[in-house]
């Protein structure tokens, strides 16, 4: 064992082996001993402050002076230690962590089906985050140039900066930042705005720790997506947009330095707002930029602050567009694939089916601020819409004139009744049953029918007798189809219609006028309806999406296609058949100027409510209706305007103005072929005039082909007769002038030889007949 007065011997020598090393190594030495040992230190030291008399010595103030200064020393590097062993926990305990949500926000944009024109954008903030290696260097020059120099250089923040503002910011009360770029990055990207001091210091850790572990290219890159540059606009490619209206890559050195000069103040330094400021930054960064040898003394002198173009408040909800913007919406949170905030932030790439130029030819043609202007009267609503039947893509759509100033889609929303575009869905459940449409039916007006009070009449109570269903359906006559309702029910029509595409929600069965369209529906879900017939009877899913890609082109979404058959493709073939006619010779025939093959139906509400037409060839479907709200919302009659009456004329105008153009550069389709193979009289030959008509019909036609063979053989026989008679008269004829020629010729001849047997007078006066002895007698006497 080590004895006590070993242990301060040890002691002891320590403390005067380290005397070398100061006071201050002293004291913690002296401070390290024990109990008794400290005490005997301590008398030690004190004793040493004496001569051998015991008295103090002349330096005893300069000790305590020294003593002092040790503590002072010692409290100092304690401090210093502590603030090192700190800085270190901080900067070990720091970690870089994600991105901000909101600096990674990109704007969604959707464009038309061309995938080039813009339709507008979703965004919570305007960015469009851009890869940066594809800007010119001076572009990010620029900015280094405008917000620290010494970027490429230091290592994240810059100490004399921020001594700088923390001192004016005690002094002044102010809030003055000293940030570097990556400092700023720092707060931007990854913390979300800071201003309290330990938020700074917090940020100044993370630009220390970024500026270890990321690429300065890839610092300056982030910074430059995410930095605010006024007009609405984050990042540097929205600012190119909004300042000069071109993509970030395609800025000139002027156009860079200008922007990267108004980041301090973008709103107040905007050219358009403080010219004089932006000019004086202009100019700075560009002599940076000359000082730090990124441009030459030629390109800074020469350069000139470049024109921007006109700021504007845009608002890609505003105008028509807006209702293809809330269709996109709607279409793509409704089941959950993406949500607003999804769409408001994710940089999404969507590609809809809208066809620009027909969706701007719908525009013209459907508003009444375009084409009806000065036609259509005050108030009167327009929707239409127009589709692909085979995919069920919207090609155009007028929803309205401004999202902004009316939500309300006439086109997928606003409700209006069909009219008689409901009588092919009675027309398709008769064909389903097995009933001809060469079943006559009682078409006069007008007529009363079970279950209704009063009578029922026809457009104009017109009366057209008794016609089958083709007719019917190409002059929409109500009292056929009302009495096909009944030996339908109303139920049967109903449920028709909801297989094509009708909302069973609307169109229920239960109103005794279901045929002539009395329940009001969408636009839209007519066009649906109608696109199923027109697709042969295969229901698709009609959608604006086509699809949706992220950033990086990754695919994130495509169109929901599926398709289901619903009816065969016999029966709808059929009633587009019946439906042509409404074209070539029925209510309809306005559009035959389209030039094309087309099947259709008008369709007016029966108290002059609404008026619509709904066409279709087999590759377009569109429908377009009016309707003439009060004040409040509640129909009205629509009154005559300019040339039309206020029913289906002008919707069939629209259509035929709009199918003209739209179907200009397509193939002209045929409609396929099929035979009506249906029994007339319906499944039990009641239908119409009734299984007796119908058996007599049957008779009736056999007794027609016989009368007809008959008449056809008696015709032949007379004809046959007449002929043979012509004949035997061409052949006297004949024999009478060769009879007579004969009788002439022999005559002539006789004549002939009579002149040569007879002299002439002098010719007995020179040659007298000697048997003559009295020449002057007459002969006879």
């Amino acid at each position: 064992m080590v004895s006590s007065s070993s242990t301060v011997s040890l002691r002891t020598a320590r403390v005067s082996s380290s005397s070398s090393h100061g006071p201050a190594r002293r004291s913690a030495s002296s401070r390290r001993t024990s109990g008794g040992s400290y005490r005997t230190s301590r008398r030690g030291s004190r004793g040493s402050g004496r001569n051998g008399n015991g008295r103090k010595r002349n330096g005893g103030r300069g000790g305590k002076r020294h003593l002092i200064l040790k503590w002072f020393l010692g409290i100092v590097g304690t401090l210093l230690g502590l603030g090192i062993l700190a800085f270190a926990y901080l900067y070990i305990t720091t970690e870089v962590p994600a991105a901000e949500k909101i600096a990674l926000a990109s704007k969604t944009t959707v464009y038309y089906a061309d995938g080039k024109s813009e339709i507008g954008s979703f965004a919570d903030q305007n960015r469009e985050i851009i890869d940066c290696k594809v800007l010119p260097a001076y572009v990010g020059q620029a900015v280094v140039a405008s917000e620290n120099r010494s970027f490429y250089s230091d290592r994240g923040i810059d100490l004399k900066g921020v001594a700088r503002a923390l001192v004016n910011n005690i002094t002044t009360g102010s809030r003055q930042g000293g940030s570097t770029i990556t400092q700023q990055y720092a707060e931007r990207y990854y913390l979300g705005e800071t201003t309290s001091y330990s938020g700074k210091l917090h940020e100044a850790f993370l630009a220390l720790k970024i500026a270890q572990t990321q690429d300065k290219n890839q610092v300056l890159c982030n910074y430059m997506n995410t930095i605010y540059l006024g007009r609405g606009a984050y990042g540097i490619q929205a600012a190119a947009q909004a300042y000069f209206g071109k993509d970030a890559k395609d800025l000139s050195l002027q156009e860079a330095a200008l922007l990267a000069g108004i980041i301090p103040a973008p709103t107040d330094w905007d050219p358009a707002v403080g010219p004089k400021e932006a000019g004086i930054r202009f100019n700075r960064v560009l002599r940076i930029m000359k000082e730090d040898g990124y441009i030459s003394a030629k390109d800074a002198s020469s350069s000139t602050i470049p024109k921007t173009v006109e700021a504007r408040q845009q608002n890609s909800f505003s105008g028509p567009s807006g209702y293809l913007m809330e269709m996109v919406r709607e279409e793509l949170t409704k089941n959950g694939t993406f949500s607003k905030e999804d769409l408001d932030t994710g940089g999404y790439r969507i590609i809809t089916t809208i066809d620009k130029a027909k969706q701007d030819e719908m525009y013209r043609v459907a508003s009444p601020t375009q084409d009806g202007k000065g036609t259509v009267p005050e108030g009167l609503q327009v929707g239409s819409i127009s589709l692909d039947p085979r995919t069920g893509g919207i090609i155009s759509i007028y929803g309205g004139d401004d999202y902004l100033a009316k939500q309300l889609n006439n086109a997928t929303q606003a409700i209006y009744e069909p009219g008689s575009t409901m009588k092919p869905f009675a027309l398709l459940a008769a064909v389903q049953q097995g009933m001809s449409l060469n079943t006559t039916f009682n078409g006069n007006s007008p007529r009363t029918y079970d279950g209704i009070a009063a009578p029922v009449q026809n457009f104009a109570n017109m009366s057209y007798g008794y016609i089958n269903m083709y007719s019917a359906t190409a002059n929409s006559v109500n009292t056929v189809y009302m009495e096909l309702q009944q030996d339908l029910g109303t139920t049967a029509v109903a449920k028709t219609a909801n297989q094509a595409g009708i909302s069973a929600k609307r169109v229920t069965g239960k109103n005794p006028f279901t045929v002539l369209g009395n329940d009001g529906v969408h636009v839209s879900e007519l066009a649906q309806a109608y696109a199923t017939i027109a697709n042969q009877g295969v229901k698709t899913t009609m959608h604006i999406v086509a699809d949706v890609t992220d950033h990086n082109g990754k695919d994130m979404y495509q169109a929901q296609t599926q398709t289901e058959r619903v009816f065969t493709a016999h029966d709808t073939a059929l009633v587009t058949k019946a439906m042509q006619g409404t074209i070539q010779n029925g209510t309809g025939s306005e559009a035959l100027a389209v030039g094309r093959n087309l099947a259709g139906k008008s369709g007016t509400a029966n108290d002059s409510t609404a008026g619509s037409f709904v066409g279709f060839s087999p590759n377009t479907v569109s429908v377009f209706a009016i309707w003439y709200p009060d004040a409040n919302g509640n129909p009205q009659v629509i009154p005559p305007f300019g040339a039309y009456t206020g029913g289906s004329d002008y919707p069939l105008h629209l259509f035929t103005a709009y199918m003209t153009q739209a179907m200009a550069n397509m193939p002209n389709e045929p409609f396929p072929a099929v035979t009506d193979d249906g029994k007339i009289g319906g499944p039990n030959g009641t239908w119409g005039t009734g299984s007796r008509t119908w058996q007599q019909q049957q008779s009736d036609e056999a007794a027609k082909r016989k009368a007809q063979a008959d008449a056809d053989a008696a015709a032949k026989q007379k004809a046959q007769e007449d002929a043979d008679a012509a004949k035997k008269a061409q052949d006297d004829a004949d024999a009478d002038a060769a009879a007579k020629q004969k009788a002439d010729e022999d005559a002539a001849r006789q004549r002939e030889q009579e002149s040569q047997q007879t002299p002439s007078p002098t010719q007995s006066a020179q040659n007298p007949d000697p048997t003559d002895t009295d020449n002057s007698k007459p002969s006879g006497d």
